[in-house]
């Protein structure tokens, strides 16, 4: 996940710098689109026979991608010296991702843990490089709401790939009346998290974005490491929903209570993290409903997979309703 999450971020950093509608831009995305096909074909077997396939599609893009972009740039545009450290960067992780490759399959999480890290900690620390110094977030360019509205349709395409593979499940296995009922409610919590999502908090966020005075800063923290727990919790979220459609009346194994229970509230605590660094405020209804989670799961082992996302759903759609300020009564008339 972190490794596909990186290699989408990057190219979304990318577009946003140079006008996707050029010729050279569309022949840079068409040979990342590739080596991100290849990338995604080997994840099933990523730390078995297609390791090198995995590794080496992933080398392809980094590298690939960031020496592509100079190219385009003239030589005295600031952005230029920002593509050198990035090269230079991923230069850096590059031997440990091949390296990882080329290993015993019980090291290689080891070897690329630490190659990804590198490749993590990075735009924290600016890049610095010898000779190049460090980049500043101010000099990162940001449209800020068509990077916002990128991330926004992440999350979109996200949600919709976790309906259609818990409907994959639910066809394979026989639409009864509890598989269609468990699918219903697998739907509805999905549709709860999307709803929370595009609320008032993206809409402000955009806004913050296009206004801020650093808005490089903004992007790097609020999208490009804010925003993972949230796709984390929608996977979650997913695994969850299949294990529900597959078996509606039985009680989950403890990692199926985790997902079920866990999933909405790592995706809850994304937003709220967003939120805290977009308009400096907590969601605190999020959180006590976090806790709600929790408290949900502990006791959810009892609790057949179906009862336990009702529970789940009931939670969500409490957040939604008090959010949206339904429960709140009408302002009296005036006299």
């Amino acid at each position: 996940m972190l490794v596909v999450w990186w290699a989408w971020v990057y190219v979304t950093w990318l577009v946003n710098w140079f006008d996707p509608g050029s010729n050279k831009v569309r022949l840079i995305l068409a040979c990342v689109t590739l080596a991100s096909l290849l990338m995604s074909a080997a994840i099933p077997t990523a730390f078995g026979s297609e390791a090198w396939l995995f590794a080496g599609a992933y080398v392809f893009m980094q590298v690939g991608r960031n020496v592509a972009a100079v190219t385009l740039i003239e030589r005295d545009h600031h952005l230029r010296r920002v593509f050198q450290r990035l090269i230079a960067w991923a230069c850096l992780s590059a031997p440990l991702w091949l390296a990882g490759a080329a290993v015993d399959e019980s090291a290689r999480p080891w070897i690329w843990g630490a190659a990804l890290a590198i490749d993590v900690v990075a735009p924290l620390i600016g890049y610095v490089t010898p000779g190049l110094g460090h980049s500043r977030t101010a000099d990162w360019d940001v449209e800020g709401a068509h990077f916002a509205e990128r991330f926004q349709s992440f999350v979109i395409i996200a949600l919709g790939e976790s309906i259609v593979i818990t409907g994959a499940t639910a066809s394979s296995r026989g639409l009864t009346a509890s598989s269609v009922l468990a699918l219903g409610v697998a739907f509805f919590v999905t549709g709860a998290l999307f709803w929370l999502y595009f609320g008032e908090m993206a809409k402000g966020s955009m806004r913050t974005i296009a206004e801020s005075d650093d808005p490089g800063s903004l992007a790097r923290d609020a999208y490009t490491y804010l925003h993972l727990p949230i796709i984390a919790g929608i996977i979650m979220v997913a695994i969850a929903d299949d294990l529900l459609v597959a078996h509606p009346s039985e009680p989950l194994t403890t990692t199926g209570v985790v997902m079920a229970t866990a999933g909405p509230a790592v995706y809850l605590l994304g937003e709220s993290m967003v939120r805290l660094r977009m308009i400096g405020r907590l969601a605190r209804k999020r959180l006590a409903c976090v806790v709600a989670l929790v408290v949900l799961g502990l006791l959810g082992g009892d609790m057949s997979a179906l009862a336990l996302t009702i529970g789940v759903a009931v939670l969500l759609a409490i957040l939604a309703v008090s959010e949206a300020g339904w429960l709140r009564r009408p302002a009296p008339l005036p006299r």
